[in-house]
């Protein structure tokens, strides 16, 4: 059973386009089949080999963005299931908020957002609602997955309510108006900060398994300590290499287990009718404590000092930026070395035709962004992997 401020299937806003429901298709709600469809497209298939934290690596074990995305999902329909949330509209909203992302990450958004500011920039979460409202495109009579308006709402505002939208954005809320300004559900916030709890959590495996974080330094920071305290005490008879994974389970299990007393607490005091008064509620409903909030931004710092801008991942981002910087150049300067399909599509004027070549940069993966790189640019050499 499902709590009155859940987002309701059955009360759904709709899809910019009607659809005649199908039997033959499956007895599926529209959060199921929103969901069914990010799975099944083919921007989803690509973020297997899409940077997560390391870019291209040689080992089998490391996380991407495909399998960081189940993974925030297994954590998200977790909470929503304890909260009595719609388990499937959570699952779709995780599953979906890494598809914007270009090859090689961040270093690469950075990149593309530098190449592209004179036809408006570029960013991942805007980039997103982009590919599932207008560039993927498996139906044949409109643009775009036609997702419900509760999916796409989610997408755009799941970190809280958007008052200055890109233009990519912005032509989403221009097709199918999405509130921008308000809250989102209250599945859209689990989406967001399930994200938080499976990177923190999982890039402290791959970093250690990397080499590039120090243990004992690790295990003294103030979010990590108490987990580590109780996996030493539960686990005493064991060398520290054989608790690292009950350390991590451990730590997500004490971050769920916070955001569930916390968000329960914030749900009863401001006691939302439905989820229409979740949208108007002026907070944010879902949360951690004070001090597990301050612990995990101290945290995050920590991981940006120590992994995400270590000096062998400083060196792999700049060769990256470097590689979507001279595809962006090439492309735009000669677009007759896009693909035919693509070159059919570009728009004859600015800002289209920029925003074009954007877009097919973005859907690259890493692997295929170095090997267009070495057809129209020239050599590259990435740095070694893990």
């Amino acid at each position: 059973m499902t709590a009155r401020y859940a987002a309701d299937p059955h009360a759904s806003r709709g899809r910019a386009h009607v659809e005649q429901e199908r039997g033959t298709r499956g007895e599926r709600d529209p959060f199921q089949r929103d969901r069914d469809r990010i799975v099944h497209s083919i921007a989803f298939r690509r973020l297997r080999h899409k940077t997560q934290v390391f870019v291209a690596p040689d080992g089998d074990h490391f996380r991407v963005r495909l399998t960081h995305s189940l993974e925030v999902a297994q954590i998200g329909r977790t909470i929503a299931r304890v909260l009595g949330l719609n388990e499937d509209l959570t699952e779709a909203l995780c599953l979906a908020h890494d598809i914007g992302h270009p090859p090689f990450g961040h270093a690469g958004e950075d990149a593309l957002k530098a190449a592209t500011m004179d036809v408006g920039g570029f960013e991942h979460n805007a980039h997103t609602l982009r590919i599932l409202t207008a560039i993927e495109s498996p139906y044949p009579r409109w643009a775009g997955l036609n997702l419900s308006w509760e999916t796409l709402e989610g997408l755009a505002k799941h970190n809280g309510p958007v008052r200055h939208p890109n233009w990519a954005l912005a032509a989403a809320d221009a097709e199918m108006p999405l509130e921008l300004e308000s809250w989102p559900s209250l599945e859209a916030q689990v989406a967001a900060i399930a994200d938080d709890i499976a990177y923190d959590n999982h890039d402290i495996d791959d970093g250690l398994r990397a080499g590039l974080i120090d243990f004992d330094a690790l295990v003294a920071q103030p979010l990590v300590m108490p987990g580590w305290a109780a996996v030493c005490e539960r686990l005493a008879d064991l060398p520290p290499e054989r608790r690292i994974a009950e350390l991590v389970r451990e730590q997500i299990g004490r971050m769920v287990n916070d955001l569930i007393a916390t968000s329960r607490a914030r749900i009863a005091e401001a006691d939302p009718r439905d989820a229409d008064a979740v949208r108007q509620a002026g907070r944010a409903l879902i949360g951690f404590s004070d001090a597990m909030a301050a612990e995990e931004r101290a945290f995050k710092r920590y991981m940006y000092a120590e992994l995400y801008h270590h000096p062998h991942q400083l060196a792999v981002a700049e060769q990256a930026r470097a590689v979507v910087a001279g595809l962006a150049a090439t492309y735009r300067a000669d677009p007759a070395l896009l693909p035919d399909g693509w070159q059919e599509r570009l728009p004859a004027d600015e800002p289209g035709r920029g925003r074009h070549v954007a877009d097919f940069i973005a859907g690259m993966t890493d692997r295929y962004a170095i090997a267009r790189y070495r057809e129209v640019v020239g050599p590259v050499e990435m740095p070694d992997g893990f």
